[in-house]
């Protein structure tokens, strides 16, 4: 990726020279990988190879690469409830960025084997005459799968997706997803918390002016929250921030003040 990047010339994060790429092991165009088989880190999975329930897929995030190098796969679920253990999938979203730029984006409705509450298709717009005939959750996850694999997977209140997506994902025969992650939630709190009225999704693009603005559409949110999530890695490197394992740690600090649960949103 060249350094014309606009995050790239905002916060000088451009490598001057290549990285060097690790040696890695491949696995052919239609091969089958069975279940319970062990996908080595870094392994690259050709089109058409068919990935089982049950096999495992490490992503071996290098948490010494460079920000600018990470590919940040921004995931967003919409549902027809707030707990996995009495609601399901309507939407899946996300986009992969690498240095700034959007390289890839996924995005499905899902028919969520029931009917959407009123409530819900208020909130989101989503109907049951949207997903009447949208493809099951088990036909949209192995796509998933590979979109976000090798990525370090990005949300806003980020387990709150991963919730529904590992619950499905276990319901379908697959294990829970392994990736790095990142909440851009947690990173407001300790970054722009005094700044801003809250940390939910809407007040913080519209506070700090982002691009895109959040709809309660996967799509739209997953937007939004790349555009948080460059301008929260603009203001963490002014705190020494440059690589994988820095964001991390930084978003594993308790916040300096308590959560609200309203932030969530």
């Amino acid at each position: 990726m060249g350094v014309s990047s606009r995050w790239a010339r905002w916060v000088g994060l451009a490598p001057r020279h290549a990285p060097r790429m690790p040696a890695v092991a491949e696995i052919e165009p239609g091969a089958q990988i069975e279940p319970g088989a062990q996908i080595e880190p870094g392994a690259q999975i050709e089109p058409g190879a068919q990935i089982e329930p049950g096999a495992q897929i490490e992503p071996g995030a290098d948490l010494g690469l460079p920000l600018f190098d990470v590919c940040f796969a921004v995931v967003d679920v919409e549902t027809t409830g707030g707990s996995p253990a009495t609601a399901t999938l309507t939407e899946i979203a996300a986009a992969k960025y690498q240095g700034g730029e959007c390289v890839g984006e996924f995005q499905s409705l899902v028919d969520p084997g029931c009917s959407v509450p009123p409530l819900i298709s208020l909130l989101t717009g989503i109907t049951d005459d949207m997903v009447i005939g949208a493809p099951p959750v088990s036909s949209v996850l192995p796509s998933l799968l590979e979109f976000l694999r090798g990525s370090v997977i990005v949300g806003h209140n980020v387990r709150f997706d991963l919730s529904f997506l590992d619950a499905a994902l276990d319901a379908c025969g697959y294990e829970p997803l392994g990736n790095t992650t990142v909440d851009t939630l947690a990173l407001a709190r300790h970054l722009v918390r005094p700044d801003v009225p809250n940390c939910k999704l809407r007040t913080l693009a519209s506070s700090l002016r982002l691009e895109h603005l959040p709809s309660h559409r996967a799509l739209d949110d997953v937007r939004a929250t790349a555009d948080l999530l460059h301008r929260l890695i603009e203001h963490a490197t002014g705190y020494g921030v440059f690589v994988l394992g820095d964001l991390v740690d930084l978003v594993a600090k308790p916040a300096s003040r308590p959560a609200r649960v309203s932030e969530a949103g």
